[in-house]
């Protein structure tokens, strides 16, 4: 018995022997790869990050161009193969062989060890350029803001490091060694603008200022008389921040971490809040204006607050802010849906997209494997929304992969066609329907 027509032999069912063999021919569990392919084609990302990137390598011996690299290793992620390991079995799958424009039938796809000389073979210029062309890509295809505003919600996230990894730190509010990514997402459509690697041990709001100076002024350079929102937790209090912002003509909302003098200006509100909390035997809230100066500012600046009487406990909270106009609305319609548009997204592209596979050695490697991982994310965001204009609920990426991209078939290729036969018993046909209508006709 050969490798080749090897077969197992399972119990009779119904009268009839069961054999299982590998001769099934050109078959994948991802033959949803090719909407990959579709919505790349629609955004143009990969060549754009592709441009952004030098190629050290002698062109006589090149067998894959950085283009494919990208694609492939891009699609590999969104697919839900995080690690480069996973090349060795991949470069052969047919699906993904069309999703990266190779003929099933012919050349492989790249091997691990080409894919991580790629992800080890950038430097700082080359991450700077990512990172504007990111920056470039999300202007392009932002529409434009049917009210007036652009909302940029800023936050950070923890990204677990072991080993001895460049530049990890301890950070005590995570209670491990980490990297500290900040990720800027759009506060409207959710779209992620562009991810920016930190070392563990810094201050939430290292490299906030120039990435958000930069993106108001290219979204400016689009929409002259658009108004710019900037959003995040009490990690971006600062004075610097706030003066920068300022300067530029740039709103915020930030929240701020309570102290005394704060709650002594919520105490008016929390009296009654307490009285009626303990009468109703419910929450109460009130919202009111104030101003507060830390020690250190310049000048006193407006804050939002929040005095809130839970059951048998004080929970007032506090914003700064240079809007106007009724605090509640601010707090709970403005500040608080920023849980949907960055945090949750970011939930997304951790556990969705495996972005805390960040396992180089190397501080840059590191980096452009996020940018790598973002990258994904970007695709399947897109791919996500295409399926939301079609009146399909939103789908977590975890969701998305499983009823859109693993879907079984065989691949045969004819003299005029290559065929994709997808299982029949395919339960979400419907979605198909929907992003051919959106991504192919229209």
């Amino acid at each position: 018995m050969t490798h080749c027509n090897q077969t197992f032999a399972f119990s009779s069912m119904q009268k009839r022997q069961l054999v299982v063999d590998f001769q099934g021919g050109a078959i994948t569990t991802d033959g949803g790869a090719i909407w990959l392919r579709e919505v790349d084609r629609k955004l143009g990302l990969i060549d754009r990050l592709t441009d952004c990137l030098h190629d050290p390598r002698d062109s006589r011996r090149v067998r894959h161009t950085l283009s494919d690299l990208l694609r492939q290793r891009i699609f590999q992620i969104a697919l839900g193969y995080e690690d480069a390991n996973d090349a060795e079995t991949l470069r052969k799958d047919p699906a993904l062989k069309i999703g990266c424009h190779r003929d099933p039938h012919q050349e492989d796809l790249a091997s691990q060890p080409t894919l991580s000389r790629l992800e080890n073979s950038v430097d700082n210029d080359d991450l700077q350029r990512l990172l504007k062309g990111m920056v470039d890509h999300y202007v392009e295809h932002r529409e434009t803001p049917h009210n007036g505003w652009i909302v940029f919600d800023v936050d950070a996230t923890d990204d677990e490091t072991h080993g001895q990894q460049e530049f990890a730190g301890f950070h005590a509010y995570y209670g491990h060694y980490c990297y500290l990514p900040l990720l800027i997402h759009d506060g409207h459509t959710g779209d992620l603008i562009v991810p920016l690697l930190r070392p563990g041990r810094v201050s939430a709001k290292l490299g906030a200022d120039g990435i958000l100076l930069y993106l108001a002024e290219r979204v400016r350079e689009k929409w002259p008389d658009v108004r710019v929102l900037v959003r995040g937790d009490s990690g971006y209090c600062g004075e610097l921040l706030y003066e920068q912002l300022e300067a530029a003509g740039i709103d915020y909302v930030f929240g701020i971490a309570r102290n005394a003098r704060l709650q002594a200006l919520a105490e008016p509100l929390m009296k009654p809040a307490r009285l009626l909390s303990f009468l109703a035997d419910r929450k109460m809230t009130a919202f009111a204006w104030g101003e507060y100066q830390a020690e250190g500012w310049d000048r006193a600046r407006k804050v939002v607050v929040k005095a809130e009487r839970l059951l048998g406990k004080d929970n007032p909270r506090f914003l700064v802010t240079t809007l106007e106009g009724d605090p509640g609305w601010i707090y709970r319609k403005l500040y608080c849906i920023r849980g949907e548009s960055s945090e949750n997204r970011i939930k997304d592209l951790m556990n969705g997209c495996r972005a805390d596979r960040l396992s180089c050695h190397g501080f840059t490697g590191n980096f452009f494997r996020l940018i790598l991982h973002s990258a994904a994310y970007i695709l399947l965001h897109q791919l996500r929304r295409e399926l939301e204009a079609g009146d399909v609920d939103r789908m977590e990426i975890t969701t998305l992969r499983l009823k859109v991209l693993k879907v079984g078939g065989r691949i045969r290729r004819t003299c005029r066609k290559i065929w994709v036969h997808l299982a029949s018993g395919y339960p979400y046909r419907q979605l198909w329907e929907v992003l051919h209508q959106r991504l192919v006709l229209a």
